[in-house]
């Protein structure tokens, strides 16, 4: 049985946050939102209470009976959760006179606690909070103080509850906090006897065995997109049930230059059992004269299905249908404030499964990204699809702005392979998070030779990121930008100029549609 930590989750912008420092110790742990059902099985090893943007205070705010569990598991609760923690059990919680939002330093008030006795006195802490704890409730004894906090970490009496419960006032799971980490490997180690034995080959073993268990001799049927997600669950699926999945990789014409080809001959080489369809006329014919962002996705939505349908279809007495869905699709569908309003398109294929009287699989549901990645490197996957950008659903369509057409398309895919190959030959590339061309609905004046030309301009844009959820420009040598300007305009036939965006998400988008 697989040990886990739960994380209650009120609602933080951290919450997720939370869940990588835990995986990095390789505990595996599961964010639930707090007003579900929880069961600890003897597989819990510990439960966190996250922070939240509400007030304790606040008629709507997020609450459970804290007694419960500490009763049944080690906790360690963080800001929102160790005012929760005050409050609901006697101790006194009130509106701090200033918002406190930044550094601060913890001050020990018992030197050789379990939970801090790695930090060092004075070491650097993150605060984000606007109530504060002025009195403990009388089963509690204070741990840790600050310079404008007087409680910054308290715990239970020996022998109150039947396990030990920690509070925190500060944030251990952000960068700021310096010593964070110490925190995190005492509650799962110290406290909570975790074995730390959620590694990316255990996860391998256990799901390709769980995957056979499941799907024993039934088909399943596959879309692959040629990127990392999609792949690393097919190879999963392959290793449980070999030629009964059958995959199918759909070539809507707005793909980078070349890379049909290039990834059905990946898909290949690691045996898969993969059927490429060129769809790419029927896609452009579609989307001719349409230039609403939103609308080019429905489209490109809608004719997928239709042609992933039909080839299908094909598939004779197929029971399943594989999705390269991973754990922030599914925290987002399940959020604390309820579904989100919008699911990206491209992370599922719309009523199909329902259409077609199929079952969902999904065998990276509870993987970020970066887990993905370490997945596919344990399944051997082709380091150019292990390695490759995050890519937009809708391809080069969101990335030409303005209405589509096939020699925009060419455009965009010389000057896009350009760029791609000069990141690749320089290093840069496996140094960023995504890159790309995004080529702008606007023309500008040049003079190539003795000619006067009016031709199209692009946009470069590289950016740093860990999730894709904040983006900074990356800073690449203007020596390096330099060469793939020059290459772009020389080459490729219809652009005289290229820019590169600096701006960083928020408040831009990494995309520009």
């Amino acid at each position: 049985m697989q040990e886990k930590i739960i994380i209650l989750d009120f609602g933080s912008q951290y919450t997720q946050l939370i869940a990588r420092r835990v995986r990095e110790q390789n505990v595996y742990c599961e964010i639930i939102p707090f007003s579900k059902k929880v069961a600890l099985d003897d597989s819990v090893k510990g439960v966190i209470f996250s922070g939240s943007p509400f007030s304790v205070m606040q008629d709507e705010a997020p609450d459970i009976d804290v007694l419960s569990y500490f009763q049944q598991k080690p906790v360690l609760a963080i800001c929102y959760g160790a005012q929760l923690i005050a409050k609901n059990c006697g101790g006194k919680v009130e509106k701090s006179a200033t918002r406190e939002y930044g550094r601060a330093h913890l001050l020990k008030v018992i030197s050789d606690d379990q939970l801090i006795n790695q930090m060092s006195d004075h070491s650097q802490i993150w605060m984000s909070h606007g109530d504060t704890i002025t009195a403990l409730p009388e089963n509690f004894e204070l741990v840790a103080k600050s310079e404008s906090m007087p409680t910054a970490v308290y715990r239970s009496k020996k022998g109150q509850f039947n396990h030990q419960v920690y509070a925190l006032q500060f944030h251990p799971e952000v960068y700021h906090t310096t010593e964070g980490a110490s925190i995190i490997q005492a509650y799962l180690f110290d406290i909570c006897g975790c074995k730390g034995d959620w590694t990316p080959a255990s996860f391998v073993e256990q799901t390709i065995s769980e995957l056979k268990s499941k799907l024993q001799e039934d088909k399943v049927i596959l879309g692959l997109s040629g990127g990392v997600d999609s792949s690393v669950a097919a190879l999963l699926l392959h290793r449980a049930i070999g030629k009964n999945l059958h995959c199918i990789f759909v070539n809507n014409g707005l793909l980078r230059k070349n890379e049909f080809t290039d990834v059905m001959k990946a898909y290949e080489g690691l045996g898969l059992n993969v059927k490429g369809v060129d769809a790419s006329s029927l896609f452009l014919d579609e989307l001719k004269d349409i230039s609403d962002p939103e609308q080019k996705r429905k489209v490109i939505g809608r004719i997928f299905i239709e042609v992933f349908e039909k080839e299908a279809k094909l598939i004779e007495n197929a029971k399943w249908l594989a999705q390269g869905t991973i754990y922030p699709d599914v925290i987002e569908s399940i959020s604390v404030h309820g579904p989100s309003v919008t699911i990206k398109s491209h992370h599922n294929v719309g009523g199909l499964p329902e259409k077609m009287g199929l079952s969902i699989v999904e065998p990276l549901r509870y993987l970020f990204k970066d887990e993905v990645r370490k997945a596919g490197k344990e399944l051997a996957l082709a380091p150019d699809i292990l390695n490759r950008h995050p890519f937009p659903g809708p391809g080069l369509a969101i990335r030409i702005l303005g209405d589509i057409t096939p020699e925009k398309v060419r455009i965009l895919q010389e000057a896009d392979a350009i760029f791609i190959s000069n990141l690749k030959e320089s290093g840069y590339y496996d140094k960023v998070w995504q890159s790309g061309v995004i080529l702008l609905p606007v023309k500008s004046v040049g003079v190539m030779g003795d000619e006067r030309t009016y031709e199209n301009a692009v946009a470069l844009r590289c950016v740093q990121s860990t999730d894709g959820m904040t983006a900074d420009w990356s800073d690449l040598p203007h020596s390096l930008l330099a060469k793939v300007s020059n290459e772009i305009i020389n080459q490729v036939r219809g652009i005289n100029r290229v820019v590169y965006d600096i701006s960083s998400k928020p408040p831009a988008t990494i995309e520009w549609e």
